[in-house]
C-alpha cells in the first residue's frame, strides 16, 4: 500500500480546519487533496490527537510484523509436514527433499534447508569423483 505524502500531524490538522468551521472543499484546494482523500482520512483519523495517530501507526507496524511472522512459520510447517513422510537418512535423500520443497512451496533452498533442519553443506555437495560407468562384458 502506498503511503500518504502528508504525516499524521498534517492530516490531523487538516481535519481540525474542517472542525474548526472551514468547509471541506476549502480545506481541501488549500492542502492539494481531493474530497474523497479528505474523507478518508477523516475516517481513519477522525478524532484522533496526533498521539494517538502515533500510537495507530505503532500497532498497525506491529500487527503487520505479527501477520508476516505467522505466515513463514505456517509456511515451514507446511514444508515439515510435506517432507515428514518421507526417510530422510542419507545426503542424496535430504537434497531431494530440499528441492522437492523449493519446487512444491516454490521457497528458496536456504529456506527449504532452515525449515528442514538439515546442514547448507548437506545440500550444497557436488561430487567431484568420476562416475563409474559398469563394464558389461
Amino acid at each position: 500500500m502506498r503511503s500518504s505524502p502528508f504525516t499524521e500531524e498534517q492530516i490531523i490538522g487538516m481535519l481540525k480546519e474542517q472542525e474548526a468551521g472551514a468547509k471541506a472543499a476549502d480545506v481541501c484546494r488549500r492542502h492539494g487533496i481531493s474530497t474523497a482523500t479528505f474523507y478518508k482520512f477523516k475516517a481513519k483519523y477522525g478524532g484522533m490527537e496526533v498521539s494517538d495517530a502515533r500510537r495507530l501507526k505503532a500497532l498497525e507496524d506491529e500487527h503487520a510484523r505479527l501477520k508476516k511472522l505467522l505466515a513463514e512459520q505456517m509456511l515451514d510447517d507446511a514444508i515439515v509436514k510435506d517432507v515428514a513422510a518421507k526417510k530422510m537418512v542419507t545426503p542424496d535423500a535430504k537434497r531431494k527433499a530440499v528441492a522437492h520443497a523449493c519446487d512444491t512451496h516454490g521457497v528458496s533452498q536456504r529456506r527449504a534447508w532452515q525449515a528442514l533442519d538439515i546442514d547448507r553443506s548437506t545440500v550444497r555437495y557436488v561430487s567431484i569423483r568420476p562416475d563409474v560407468a559398469v563394464a558389461s562384458d
